[in-house]
């Protein structure tokens, strides 16, 4: 039996992009000499003729910086929204579930960037983040940057091949995949802020 089931397969790569645009927080997953290590670092999408590629930058004092390499091969999850599906909102017996959106991607390192191609990606991706509505734009000439471009290193990474784990009660009858997709988005809006509010009033920094 194929796992995961084809009906959670996302098939439009068009909803791959959206995610990633949408939740552009990436785990980039790498291994060397059987070690694994994972940073969470946002990424911008440069759409091409083909699957595109990822753009970002890591602090040159992450360990993680000696598996970025040209030719490295990096793994990379995007984490859309998920949420628990209780029974008792179908019109038919169901049991509890968990629904969600996930990519999967794998990629290469085509290239890591100089300082200008790093300041030219900063303000792109600053850009993209104030969205419409720009209450700041930075400024490529802005003097940190140019501190700033000596502490971290820009990179591109390829996409090579992509994954859309989208698990969103397909296997149930269209009225409860609407009633399903109504509990996602309702549910997973709904928790924010308790969950920001205890996690400010209980969080210590690790002692080092």
């Amino acid at each position: 039996m194929a796992y995961p089931p084809s009906h959670h397969q996302e098939s439009e790569f068009i909803n791959i992009v959206e995610t990633i645009k949408t939740f552009p927080l990436a785990l980039i997953i790498t291994a060397k000499d059987d070690k694994p290590l994972l940073t969470h670092l946002p990424l911008l999408y440069k759409p091409d003729a083909d699957t595109g590629s990822l753009l970002g930058h890591i602090d040159n004092t992450n360990p993680q910086l000696s598996h970025l390499q040209e030719g490295s091969k990096v793994t990379l999850v995007f984490n859309g929204p998920d949420s628990y599906i209780s029974p008792s909102i179908y019109t038919t017996p169901q049991l509890p579930t968990w629904n969600y959106i996930k990519i999967h991607l794998e990629g290469t390192l085509i290239k890591l960037q100089s300082s200008e191609e790093l300041k030219e990606t900063m303000v792109e991706l600053t850009q993209y983040l104030e969205g419409e509505n720009q209450k700041f734009q930075l400024d490529i000439n802005d003097s940190r940057m140019e501190a700033f471009v000596k502490y971290v290193t820009g990179f591109e990474i390829k996409i090579t091949s992509w994954e859309g784990k989208f698990k969103l009660s397909q296997d149930k009858n269209e009225n409860d995949i609407q009633i399903a997709k109504g509990a996602l988005t309702e549910n997973y809006s709904s928790i924010l802020n308790n969950y920001v509010e205890a996690i400010y009033k209980n969080h210590k920094p690790k002692n080092k």
